[in-house]
């Protein structure tokens, strides 16, 4: 008897511990509302203070809403020194607040209000030679800038909006360290600029 209880306790345990487990060939994506969960995992993921503008060959050509800060960012040669900009970041209130500062001294500040919907997209991109399968994971925000001011100002006129990517690695249960990149996209009639970087 206490043997098959042993090994039901054994069997449970293995089941729980496999329901994080990712297989070969894995794939999903969803459309969800962020839950209590997602949120607190949201407060505990911070950006790295280093932040780069998304930039084509065609450089500033393509890019609206950030004149005020083209001359000193073309000034700091951004092919050789591209962390022209830092960045200090909190999420509270259930909205990402972003505040940024250049290499020349000039700040903005944009505040991203968690949308009532998410992505949450999870694959097995075959890159896994040995052992578990890590997955590649984003969870993906579509929503309405809640305003921005500073070099931000004159670029975000309502309704803007964001698409912000965060982006890992990891088996089917989320974790904050999983996420390890962020990507934010900013467009509307007077915007359309994007950031990437690294996250803590």
């Amino acid at each position: 008897m206490v043997a098959i209880f042993a090994s039901v306790l054994l069997f449970t345990s293995e089941t729980f511990a496999c329901a994080c487990c990712a297989e070969k060939g894995d794939y999903s994506i969803s459309t969800q509302t962020p839950d209590k969960s997602k949120i607190e995992l949201l407060s505990e993921m911070k950006f790295d203070g280093a932040v780069q503008l998304y930039m084509t060959a065609a450089e500033f050509e393509v890019i609206k809403g950030l004149s005020s800060i083209q001359a000193g960012y073309n000034e700091n040669n951004w092919e050789t020194t591209p962390n022209f900009f830092t960045l200090e970041n909190m999420f509270a209130a259930k909205s990402w607040k972003l505040n940024f500062k250049t290499a020349d001294g000039k700040t903005g500040t944009i505040v991203l209000p968690l949308p009532t919907q998410m992505v949450s997209f999870k694959a097995d991109i075959h890159d896994t030679t040995e052992g578990e399968v890590s997955l590649y994971k984003e969870w993906r925000f579509k929503g309405t800038v809640g305003s921005g001011n500073g070099f931000f100002k004159s670029s975000i006129l309502k309704p803007t909006t964001y698409f912000l990517v965060l982006q890992g690695r990891g088996n089917h249960c989320d974790n904050a360290e999983d996420f390890r990149n962020w990507r934010l996209e900013v467009t509307g009639k007077n915007a359309d600029y994007a950031f990437f970087g690294k996250m803590n």
